[in-house]
């Protein structure tokens, strides 16, 4: 009698699950997990923020920085006179302004050219002040900028949908991925995991699921990874209607060695019931051709019909 798999309580997502239809990963790996009534400083994380958000949102949160200090000093330097400033003669209090706002964009990063200088006191002090905020924020710009560049990360994609399709004298749940940049991973680990609704409960189970391969040294072409549906496998004999009722959800998580690096990176992400086809397989997205091999990345959602095993 074959024995079934295992199930975890949970994965440390939960096991009730409220509303049908919503997923514990997002497809791009994030948790699909909101927090309310987070006190304020508690919820303030500059450092993760920054080293975390898209590249334009942090090269625009840097420019901001950079004019709202240039802006402020600028208008310290008008409001204490222009005429503590050498090298100004402004017709105007909007060109002194300008004026002053350059000056204070040599002053921020130590320039200085030399045809503008504070006078006084109180213009040195706001000088001074500048030049040492200066030196501070450009070195937490360049420490924040070497960390977005060294923070271990991978660009694996995975097939949008999973697919049921034939697998030896049975049938196997499916999904493909592939590295499409240049710089190798090695020694990659997969794991799957399956979250489906119990019968007429809120709650749901967690499984592990056995994999064909989970591992492999290399991973230079497209990885087709594989879950055999025999008799011990937790999704032996649903149905596809099933698929929907049990709300499934499989959680793919990754593990490699970027060998450019020298780090370990991670990459995670999901397939519901609704993004998995029944009764197709992937194409072939191989050639060898000059004496090597081409791998087509555009290919890697291609499916098409295959006959299921009965």
């Amino acid at each position: 009698m074959a024995k079934k798999k295992t199930k975890y309580n949970d994965l440390g997502l939960g096991t009730k699950e409220d509303v049908g239809g919503y997923r514990s990963i997002n497809k791009d790996g994030s948790f699909n997990v909101k927090k309310i009534n987070v006190p304020f400083f508690e919820r303030l994380n500059f450092f993760h923020t920054l080293i975390t958000m898209p590249w334009g949102k942090f090269l625009g949160a840097i420019l901001l920085w950079y004019f709202t200090v240039n802006i402020i000093f600028a208008s310290a330097y008008t409001l204490i006179g222009v005429e503590n400033l050498t090298g100004i003669k402004p017709t105007s209090t909007f060109k002194g302004f300008i004026e002053s706002f350059f000056f204070s964009a040599q002053t921020i990063t130590t320039l200085g050219y030399g045809r503008v200088a504070p006078i006084g006191n109180l213009a040195n002090t706001i000088a001074a002040i500048e030049s040492m905020l200066g030196l501070l924020g450009f070195a937490l710009a360049t420490g924040l900028l070497y960390g977005r560049f060294s923070r271990p990360s991978t660009m694996i994609q995975y097939s949008e949908n999973a697919v049921i399709a034939p697998y030896q004298d049975s049938n196997g749940f499916m999904f493909r991925v592939v590295n499409p940049q240049n710089n190798h991973l090695l020694e990659l680990e997969v794991q799957l995991n399956v979250a489906m609704k119990r019968e007429n409960s809120e709650l749901r189970d967690f499984f592990s699921l056995d994999l064909e391969r989970d591992k492999v040294a290399y991973m230079p072409y497209m990885w087709t990874i594989v879950h055999p549906i025999t008799e011990d496998s937790p999704l032996f004999g649903i149905t596809k209607e099933q698929f929907t009722q049990k709300d499934c959800e499989f959680i793919v998580s990754m593990k490699a060695f970027d060998e450019t690096t020298s780090q370990s990176v991670y990459s995670r992400s999901s397939y519901k019931a609704t993004e998995i086809k029944w009764g197709e397989k992937f194409v072939y997205a191989v050639k060898r051709e000059n004496n090597g091999i081409t791998i087509d990345i555009g290919r890697l959602n291609e499916t098409e019909t295959a006959a299921l095993n009965t």
